[in-house]
């Protein structure tokens, strides 16, 4: 009878081993004083909040270029985190011009004063009573982030979203928010065959259904942003800006020039973009050759 009981315990040790890891991980109670930012992570049917660790060495006030989207996001945020009345928001445009960056420095700028960031997928977003339910009665205010939502041509799922928006948003509580990123201002591409349908009705100008039900996603937001791609002086000043900041930090004596200036507009002409991220990343290219090379500025 023992060797019975022995070998069949044996078994069950062989079994768990081998299920074990297919099992997810525990959920973690996250402590929301200490902890500034989690992530929505789907497993299986369910799903959890993670922990992240953040920097926060990203300021408002490394953001160039987009002064009014900054002060007009800004604003929203501290009437959020006052406990006032504020929206959803939803940052549209072009790519590189700092729409998710914005959102991660307003963390730095308000996480002492409570505000907390969730990352949530666009594939995700079914699970937003879930997430919600989880935040409702906890002192923080909880912005939850989901970054380049957007659809293709074909995409169905978008009206289930649509109604998860309305569901969830309309009854979420006050202390979370929704704020999007998208390249497109309507989150879905727009066709020209969708305005071949338009009416005329009583001499006004009526859209066809086809655009109303495109439009109807983006209005679940109630602050809508633009951006758009950097002129050459608002490039070259970003560009200013970072060269700056990291030579700072890595005590590198340099000076504006002709020829770093040059070598700039280069760098964004072989990208085919100017915008903030193109410029950070230059200014990494030129102060890091600078150091490598001895403290001596960087050829372009």
């Amino acid at each position: 009878m023992d060797n019975r009981l022995s070998e069949f315990l044996e078994r069950v040790e062989q079994v768990l081993e081998r299920v074990q890891p297919l099992l997810p991980e525990p959920a973690q109670r996250i402590d929301w004083h200490s902890c500034l930012a989690a992530r929505w992570q789907r497993e299986g049917r369910h799903g959890t909040l993670r922990p992240l660790q953040v920097r926060l060495d990203l300021h408002l006030h490394d953001l160039l270029g987009v002064d009014r989207q900054r002060e007009q996001l800004g604003r929203n945020t501290r009437q959020f985190v006052a406990g006032l009345p504020a929206n959803h928001a939803l940052l549209w445009g072009a790519r590189g011009t700092g729409k998710s960056s914005l959102v991660r420095a307003l963390l730095a700028e308000y996480a002492e004063e409570g505000l907390r960031l969730i990352e949530i997928e666009r594939d995700e977003l079914a699970d937003l009573p879930r997430v919600v339910e989880q935040l409702a009665g906890l002192p923080q205010r909880f912005v939850l982030f989901c970054d380049d939502l957007s659809f293709e041509a074909g995409e169905g799922d978008y009206r289930v979203l649509k109604s998860v928006l309305d569901g969830s948003l309309e009854q979420a509580p006050d202390n979370v928010l929704l704020y999007a990123t998208s390249n497109r201002r309507h989150l879905l591409p727009e066709r020209q065959s969708d305005n071949l349908d338009w009416q005329q009705v009583d001499g006004e100008v009526h859209p066809s259904e086809a655009v109303e039900d495109k439009v109807a996603l983006s209005d679940r937001f109630g602050l809508w942003l633009s951006f758009y791609p950097f002129t050459q002086p608002e490039y070259l000043q970003v560009v200013q800006h970072w060269v700056a900041t990291l030579a700072v930090q890595a005590d590198l004596r340099w000076e504006w020039s002709e020829e770093l200036e040059k070598a700039a507009i280069r760098w964004a002409t072989g990208r085919g973009n100017r915008n903030g991220r193109c410029a950070q990343q230059f200014a990494r290219h030129w102060v890091g050759c600078a150091l490598l090379d001895g403290g001596e500025q960087a050829p372009g």
